[in-house]
């Protein structure tokens, strides 16, 4: 049996066997799912090979297997078992949970299960705290002891009192606080110092003097000497461990948080579906996971739809404000398309599925909403390069803040020397620094998809706040994208025309083709599929039906093959002045009619524009179509007829983009189509309406998942919040450090006798991870 393989051009998953296009290129033999697919290939192989991630001389097995994979760029992720990855460090990938080897973070799953099991790293640090929590707090409450009470303040004589701090101090710091030495130590192998680089020079400097000074007090010469012996530091190393777990607790669980609105999402899809028994109307209640493509399923009343599919049967209103945010149930017939995971109103109905699996809408939304919380906005580049010199400028700060202390200090010196540089090192907080941009992007991308606004990536997301220019496409995108044939005129006769149209139009993918099928089908006018069909972006298809040459597309599409159009002109020219776009049809090389086909315009277009207009965007209209169909659209729904662009190829579009973004504009590309991914890449920010293929959303930064316009200016929202929380955060971050360090070093004891304990330094290093944390959380509530 051969290995299913991925189209490069809508993503489908093909059967080699079965599929009837395929066409090799680099030595790789590809397979499509339709005729339409297969041409559009043809005609710019390097730029679908380019959005799917793959390169052009891949065999079909690798590709297979990565077309199965998260992203395109997953080529080091295991072919089976659960891939880890770290939330600062997206290019560091293990098959175990554990922290990361570059930063020390714990891993996180890279794809959001429905049940993720416990969070073993989540109930190890919690054990390790409370523990740690317990055993030292003998030691905190001695030293407070005698801190309040005085030296002689103690019921047991200082040397006991040293022997059981030692005692209890041991386990907190070599058991509870060994996860810290372990990433410490990581760090220094990998050459890459991080927040634990830090925390073990501290805790560990401390402890070994304290050990040092209980077991071997005779041995420090007099500046160590406070009160007429050396002075023990168990309790700054106990209760800096303990406050670092405690750090790490609520940050681990304010991290699983982030993901509990994509887990949410995928609990709504119901556990079992009811498959219908092929030849009798029997139906089982089957678990989802043995949905296959082509079942049929029957949803009853109140029920949630099990998998993607179309209804076969029945009628009913379907909630689909899961997915949308859009409250209004929608009419669901013979023929519409259904989602998994919706909810079907009072009708019963009865589906094929189409997608299942990973492959449903609902699954897809999760996975692009995690693959976009782990990547990297332009403005992370300002915390990594700070990142890089950060944890070795901390430690000279540290190095010379003791030797400053050790030469000028008041007495004891060397012991306020080494109090001021465990302080330096313990309240620096470069996690503080790492996690300003990346909690923000996964709260605000978990935010956008519960609002039918899917991030693809970061970079989207920061650059939709400062676009002022955004470039549609007509069709699908200020239109509904699901036309119907109004007008058949020509020298054939309605039937016959419609008929070898249509059997032409079967192979394309085009919407308006979708309709010249639909509308012979109603008809009763069905043609044999075509032969050697060819399709040209933008302009036209070509093939054999029943033996004849068949020509459907614009005018200067079918004058470019040497027919004469002109005497088919008057009837264009009323059916465009009726706002139909007009398709001409040629049999044998003659003109043989005209097939209009009219696209309503979406009710809320208008709205929508005036929206966007009211935020300071500018619309220009991009669109395959003639001047007047175009511009009486533009009308309908306020575009400035300046700002329409008629007759455009997809190569038009992508330079209409270019000549913007060239002028000075920051550019967005709104479309639908196969033909508007060179355009939607092209763009500053791509924005896909989810009602179209998989090319357009592949190449896309941004999907609408209802394809309505509004969605942007829900985007355009969100990506403000967000860039504003990152820079909150980024300013608590350097704020933080910027005052916390000299501070720590001592630079304000000569001037108001200020010096920072480390123990104080651990519990400020706490707190300036948890606001940055508790921060980004806020975007959770933002409202869209």
């Amino acid at each position: 049996m051969a290995v299913a393989t991925r189209d490069p051009v809508c993503g489908m998953t093909v059967d080699p066997e079965k599929s009837r296009f395929s066409w090799e290129y680099g030595g790789t033999t590809y397979h499509f799912c339709c005729g339409g697919c297969h041409a559009a290939f043809q005609t710019d192989p390097e730029a679908f090979l380019k959005v799917a991630g793959a390169p052009a001389t891949a065999d079909p097995a690798p590709m297979a297997a990565r077309a199965a994979a998260p992203t395109a760029s997953d080529d080091r992720v295991p072919p089976a078992g659960t891939v880890y990855v770290c939330p600062m460090c997206p290019d560091v990938r293990e098959t175990e949970p554990g922290p990361c080897s570059s930063c020390g973070m714990a891993l996180q799953p890279l794809t959001v299960a429905r049940d993720e099991g416990p969070d073993l790293e989540l109930i190890e640090m919690t054990r390790r705290f409370w523990i740690a929590a317990a055993v030292g707090f003998p030691v905190f409450a001695l030293a407070m002891t005698e801190m309040v009470a005085g030296p002689g303040g103690l019921p047991i004589s200082r040397t006991v009192s040293n022997w059981l701090q030692l005692v209890c101090a041991t386990p907190v710091v070599l058991w509870a606080g060994r996860p810290f030495f372990e990433r410490a130590w990581m760090s220094v192998v990998n050459r890459s110092p991080n927040m634990f680089t830090l925390i073990a020079l501290g805790v560990g400097a401390a402890f070994l003097y304290s050990a040092a000074a209980t077991i071997a007090p005779g041995a420090f010469p007099d500046g160590f000497r406070m009160n007429g012996g050396v002075e023990p530091y168990f309790d700054t190393a106990v209760v800096i461990v303990v406050l670092v777990l405690l750090g790490q607790v609520l940050e681990l669980r304010a991290r699983h948080r982030t993901g509990a609105a994509l887990r949410a999402l995928l609990d709504l899809a119901p556990p079992v579906a009811r498959r219908m028994t092929p030849g009798v109307d029997v139906e089982e209640e089957v678990p989802l996971a043995e949905v296959r493509v082509g079942d049929i399923l029957r949803v009853r009343p109140g029920d949630r739809i099990p998998v993607d599919g179309v209804v076969t049967d029945g009628r009913s209103a379907v909630d689909e404000s899961m997915i949308s945010g859009e409250p209004i149930p929608l009419e669901k017939d013979v023929g519409s398309p259904v989602v998994g995971a919706t909810v079907n109103g009072t009708g019963s109905l009865l589906m094929r599925a189409e997608r299942v699996g990973s492959d449903t809408l609902l699954a897809r939304i999760v996975q692009m909403v995690s693959d976009a919380q782990r990547s990297r906005a332009p403005i992370q580049r300002v915390a990594d390069r700070v990142a890089r010199v950060f944890v070795p400028t901390v430690v000279t700060v540290a190095a010379l803040a003791f030797v400053a202390w050790s030469f000028v200090g008041p007495e004891p010196r060397l012991a306020l020397a080494l109090l001021s540089a465990v302080a330096v090192l313990i309240i620096a907080c470069p996690c503080a620094l790492g996690l300003a941009t990346p909690m923000a992007i996964m709260v605000g991308t978990g935010r956008g998809a519960t609002g039918g606004v899917l991030i693809r990536d970061a970079g989207a997301l920061e650059t939709l706040e400062r676009v002022d220019t955004l470039v549609v496409d007509k069709t699908g995108t200020l239109t509904e994208g699901r036309p119907r044939v109004e007008t058949v005129a020509g020298r054939l006769a309605e039937s016959e025309l419609l008929r070898l149209a249509a059997g032409l139009e079967r192979a394309s993918e085009h919407p308006l083709a979708a309709a010249i099928v639909k509308a012979a089908e109603q008809r009763g006018a069905v043609a044999a599929a075509a032969s050697a069909f060819e399709y040209q972006p933008g302009q036209g298809v070509g093939g054999k039906v029943e033996g004849r040459q068949i020509a459907i597309g614009t005018a200067a599409f079918l004058v470019e093959r040497g027919v004469d159009v002109a005497a088919l002109a008057g009837d264009a020219e009323e059916a465009r002045g009726r706002g139909e776009t007009v398709v001409f049809v040629a049999v044998n090389d003659r003109a043989a009619g005209i097939i209009g086909v009219i696209d309503p315009v979406r009710d809320t277009a208008a709205e929508a524009v005036s929206m966007l207009r009211a935020e300071g965007i500018r619309l220009v209209m991009a669109t395959g179509d003639d001047r007047v169909t175009a511009e009486a659209v533009a009308a309908r729904v306020g575009i400035d007829a300046r700002d329409v662009h008629a007759d455009a190829l997809p190569a038009d579009k992508r330079r209409i983009v270019a000549d913007e973004q060239t002028a000075g504009q920051v550019v967005a590309m709104a479309g639908d189509g196969i033909n508007d991914a060179p355009a939607l890449a092209e763009a500053a920010v791509g924005i896909a309406m989810g009602t179209g293929t998989e090319v357009a959303m592949e190449s896309a930064g941004i999907t609408l998942v209802r394809g309505d316009l509004r969605g942007i200016v829900r985007a355009r929202r969100l990506s403000r919040a967000t860039m504003r929380n990152i820079r909150q955060n980024l300013f608590l971050a350097f704020a933080y450090n910027g005052v916390g360090v000299p501070v720590a070093a001592g630079v304000l004891y000569p001037v108001i006798g200020l010096l920072i304990s480390p123990i104080w330094a651990s519990a400020a290093m706490t707190m300036s991870s948890l606001s940055v944390i508790g921060n980004a959380l806020r975007l959770r509530r933002v409202a869209l």
